[in-house]
């Protein structure tokens, strides 16, 4: 199957092809340490750790770097008239950060480099663009990218200079407006220690855009194969970075993969909204697994609205999931497909509709349609005691599960006493609603409504639904 991809640059979903066979290179922008994590980020991160699991799944060896944007104006703001070090700030969030990927199951990149250990990249970076004639020094020691010079600003966005023009900030020293730091001059008041010599500039501290193209090239090389990020950098850091990078004479991305953003209701989450809601705050209310399912269910570059109830449906969700699993362990006993604890060439192993989906510019909701199609067909098998298509249906949903790392018998979701104990329990519980609902039945048969209503409604109380469906009547938590 042709793997597809959605590049911004071109504005069209295209046919994927590694510079280097069956290797991917990836740069993401991973975050601005100013402040703790909040869901935008966590999605952000996941969507990517999916294409990830997904290139390995069909065989392809990955090279993933998240950065870790470390000095930046707003770390100092952060710490201003405070007796906190804008590094010991840094170090703190970044490290709030690592604990909610992990939470959510999001694997480390194979590097994930901070700004400030890569000065060196950066001043060499400025004096090849200097050299070229698309850099200058201000009369503060400040370097800036010269817009003008660069005739292809623009082209990741498609919009002309002049339209960018009305919407920038004009600076002392700047030769034009749109023109943006690579090099910022250490001002009267920041901390002494945030401050670093190039060779071309004064005494200071990196641009936001300069760190990505350095760190993206000293470890991918000129040439690699995705950038990713939110939609919301588009413009003006990818524009930026694309335009310096393809000055300096690097390649630099072939494809440009940009995430949607998540809506709290129906206003956009900001900060400035006061409506961000930290990663920390709800991993600590909710299951990190439900947690996973809901921010990774969408369509990746679709805006992903969060509300309590799409978190109930997706805990509903890994539920039902579970629980098909716990009963299947039953029946198929040592039959019963082992946790994929790695996702590397499953793909020979899913449903062909599942592969189809997730070659599709990773169409994650046609994916997980096919993971509960299989959830409700292992579920009849069961129910018929079918063992031979339980263990097949079983599989391919294990499958499944292993490359969205969704499976909740994983270590990462479920400890091995824990999974032995929710399987005796469930099965204690399923032994007592099973008899319920064969009285509850009788009771519908003998069109005694008021009792069935009882027995349902006494379950409902226990939080437990009730399902009738053409084969029979199933439960849930």
């Amino acid at each position: 199957m042709q793997q597809k991809i959605y590049d911004s640059y071109l504005a069209q979903t295209v046919a994927f092809e590694p510079r280097e066979a069956e290797q991917v290179g990836m740069y993401v922008c991973g975050p601005t340490v100013q402040s703790p994590p909040h869901i935008g980020h966590l999605r952000s991160a996941l969507v990517y750790d999916q294409m990830c699991r997904w290139f390995l799944a069909t065989g392809h060896r990955v090279t993933l770097i998240r950065n870790v944007t470390d000095i930046d104006d707003k770390i100092l703001a952060n710490v201003a008239g405070t007796t906190a070090r804008w590094w010991q700030l840094a170090a703190r969030v970044e490290r709030d950060f690592s604990e909610c990927y992990s939470a959510i199951g999001v694997a480390a990149g194979a590097a994930e480099p901070r700004a400030t250990g890569h000065i060196p990249e950066i001043d060499a970076l400025i004096g090849r663009l200097i050299e070229r004639g698309y850099a200058y020094q201000s009369d503060d020691g400040s370097v800036y990218f010269d817009t003008v010079a660069w005739s292809g600003y623009g082209e990741l966005t498609r919009q002309s200079l002049d339209a960018v023009e009305t919407r920038a900030e004009t600076v002392p020293g700047k030769r034009h407006a749109t023109d943006f730091a690579l090099w910022k001059a250490h001002r009267e008041g920041e901390p002494d220690d945030a401050q670093w010599q190039i060779t071309n500039g004064a005494a200071g501290r990196p641009g936001w855009h300069i760190e990505c193209s350095a760190m993206a090239t000293r470890y991918l090389g000129s040439a690699f194969d995705i950038h990713g990020g939110g939609r919301d950098l588009r413009f003006p850091h990818h524009e930026n970075e694309h335009a310096q990078s393809r000055a300096a004479g690097d390649e630099f991305a072939k494809y440009w993969v940009h995430n949607g953003l998540i809506n709290v209701g129906d206003q956009k989450m900001s900060k400035s909204l006061g409506n961000s809601l930290f990663a920390a705050d709800l991993l600590a209310q909710t299951d990190p697994l439900a947690v996973r399912y809901m921010l990774g269910a969408a369509h990746y570059r679709s805006t992903l609205t969060f509300s309590l109830k799409a978190m109930e449906e997706a805990s509903a969700a890994v539920t039902r999931i579970a629980q098909a699993l716990s009963r299947a362990a039953i029946l198929l006993g040592a039959e019963m497909p082992p946790v994929h604890e790695s996702c590397e060439g499953l793909a020979k192993l899913v449903p062909e509709a599942f592969a189809l989906a997730m070659c599709d510019d990773f169409a994650l909701p046609q994916a997980l349609s096919c993971v509960h199609e299989s959830v409700r067909a292992l579920n009849t098998a069961l129910q018929q005691e079918d063992v031979s298509a339980a263990r097949g249906h079983c599989a391919k949903l294990v499958a499944m599960l292993g490359v969205l790392h969704l499976d909740p018998r994983h270590a990462q979701w479920h400890n091995k006493n824990a999974a032995v104990a929710s399987a005796k329990s469930h099965i204690a519980l399923d032994t007592l609603v099973s008899e319920l609902i064969v009285k509850r039945n009788l009771a519908r048969e003998q069109k005694n409504w008021a009792a069935s209503d009882e027995i349902r409604d006494f379950l409902s109380t226990a939080g437990i639904t009730l399902t009738d469906t053409g084969q029979g009547t199933n439960w849930s938590l």
